[in-house]
């Protein structure tokens, strides 16, 4: 179903080039899958004595806009190299005043807003190979590995970053910031951030019963919580590369947290017991 390939990892990243392109060794590994090709190549370092592989969700040139990314093609490439723990750190906008830019925020739960993604490997519809998949219902009720969820926030913690622990991340279509009335609507649901990454990604890993944790990072006060001309492009990438070498070193050591593949005992690990997905997974 995958490309056959020597390398392996046991933890994968989702994130830019800023993770990785400071490591010493680092093996770039062009990966197919029949979904199609991923964001880019997966590039594999080592972190704390774990084999990582870090994937740009975006393109290492941020080429692609958040609903033209391949995310079934992302996780599959993941898996096939042997990944079954990811960690999803992304940019997002706070929705509460206390949750102002460099807040970092490891949400639990996800409300999904988007038009036109593809969520799911299993619609039915036959793949290149032949093989077609059973339409299955894996149960999403906590979207995110409470021990992948565990190991971001003590490691934020070691590192003096109170980082929030939980919150509702709402996930928007893009590539447009939301409307001053969209952004009041939703911090009157209770919502603490809004992004455009984070579904179908944890969806599609709960499917691959991979382990999938996000970790959001807060560039900006949304629309709707501040006063002005309201977010801009040019202010969240600011504020995220001043954040991101912190950020980094929490990520690395979220890595050195993470339990064995073979020690996993969460949630994510069953997500396809007693169904029949009827095709293999890598």
């Amino acid at each position: 179903m995958a490309e056959a390939v020597a390398e392996q990892a046991e933890i994968g990243v989702i994130g830019g080039s800023g993770f990785y392109s400071f490591l010493d060794d680092v093996t770039e590994i062009a990966v197919e899958t029949p979904y199609g090709p991923p964001s880019d190549s997966l590039f594999l370092g080592e972190i704390a004595g774990r084999r990582v592989a870090f994937l740009p969700r975006h393109g290492r040139k941020h080429h692609l806009p958040p609903h033209r990314i391949n995310y079934r093609a992302n996780l599959w490439a993941l898996r096939s190299l042997g990944v079954r723990q990811v960690l999803g750190p992304c940019a997002v906008g706070g929705l509460r005043p206390e949750y102002g830019p460099g807040t970092l925020l490891v949400p639990d739960q996800m409300v999904d807003r988007t038009k036109s993604r593809t969520q799911t490997y299993y619609d039915g519809e036959q793949l290149p190979d032949g093989a077609t998949p059973n339409v299955v219902h894996v149960s999403l009720a906590d979207p995110y590995c409470p021990t992948g969820r565990g190991a971001a926030l003590k490691a934020a913690h070691e590192r003096d970053w109170e980082a929030v622990d939980g919150g509702t991340l709402v996930v928007i279509e893009g590539p447009r910031f939301s409307t001053r009335a969209e952004s009041v609507w939703h911090r009157a649901q209770g919502w603490a951030v809004v992004g455009m990454t984070g579904h179908p990604e944890a969806v599609l890993a709960r499917e691959l019963e991979l382990c999938y944790t996000s970790m959001t990072l807060v560039t900006d006060l949304d629309a709707g919580a501040e006063t002005g001309e309201g977010v801009s492009h040019e202010e969240v990438l600011e504020v995220f590369a001043a954040n991101v070498g912190r950020l980094r070193d929490v990520l690395f050591d979220a890595v050195g947290r993470l339990p064995a593949t073979a020690d996993r005992n969460c949630l994510c690990t069953g997500a396809l017991a007693g169904m029949d997905p009827g095709i293999e997974l890598p």
